[in-house]
């Protein structure tokens, strides 16, 4: 039985992630700030659960005591867009919080978690971490910028860490209904035009992006690592 850790894992795809490694007989854990989300969803997926914020180092540090002493399997799914929390920066320093916000949600939570649990990972691991269409100029600002850190940051990683036979890949989704990522603030006429850059017509999944992970988790996947797989339906062509 593997351990899986998946954070970010109480909602959308994070919730995916772990329900798919669920359904294969793995023990999964699954972490985020919200406990009460936490919980429950721990409870439908026969999971374990550790609530605490993955971009502060004190935090994750303190944490460490409620995940697995052995890691088969890490997924860095925490973040989202912060600036569809944040009203319109006014000066300079709204400006700056509003960049490191985005840079702590989406490449530090990463950085952090990996860190810390990489001497626990096991030879042959998996690391896989949750990056964006946003990373290949498709706009949003801060929040694309900290994805693209993420797939620069997961070419070392890949380095780092593959004489340990650990390989380190990026899943990048483009449109993914079915989540919180938008905070209900997606029209229909948003939905439309995304949709019409794809080249099968239709909107991503949670399941979309369970099951690529799934992929880069198993077995068969040994020798891919570095890479960066686009799950967009084409609106990106990773060419």
């Amino acid at each position: 039985m593997r351990e899986v850790v998946v954070t970010g894992g109480g909602t959308g795809i994070g919730y995916a992630i772990a329900a798919a490694f669920s359904s294969l007989g793995d023990h999964v854990t699954i972490t985020g700030r919200r406990e009460h989300v936490l919980k429950e969803a721990a409870e439908r997926l026969g999971a374990a659960y550790a609530a605490f914020n993955a971009a502060s180092p004190v935090a994750v540090k303190e944490a460490l005591d409620s995940l697995p002493s052995r890691v088969d399997v890490l997924v860095n799914n925490a973040g989202g867009n912060t600036n569809l929390d944040r009203r319109q920066p006014d000066d300079l320093m709204d400006v700056a919080e509003a960049w490191w916000a985005n840079l702590n949600a989406n490449l530090m939570s990463a950085v952090l978690v990996t860190t810390a649990l990489a001497p626990r990972m096991s030879k042959g691991g998996r690391i896989v971490s949750i990056g964006s269409i946003a990373a290949r100029g498709t706009g949003s600002g801060s929040y694309g910028a900290a994805k693209a850190a993420i797939e620069s940051w997961t070419a070392d990683l890949a380095a780092e860490l593959g004489p340990r036979g650990i390989t380190a890949n990026v899943v990048s989704p483009g449109l993914v209904l079915d989540t919180e990522f938008f905070r209900g603030r997606l029209t229909e006429d948003g939905i439309r035009a995304r949709v019409e850059n794809t080249r099968n017509g239709r909107p991503g999944t949670p399941s979309d992006v369970a099951d690529t992970v799934l992929y880069l988790a198993s077995a068969g996947a040994g020798h891919v690592t570095g890479q960066v797989l686009h799950v967009n339906g084409g609106a990106y062509l990773g060419r």
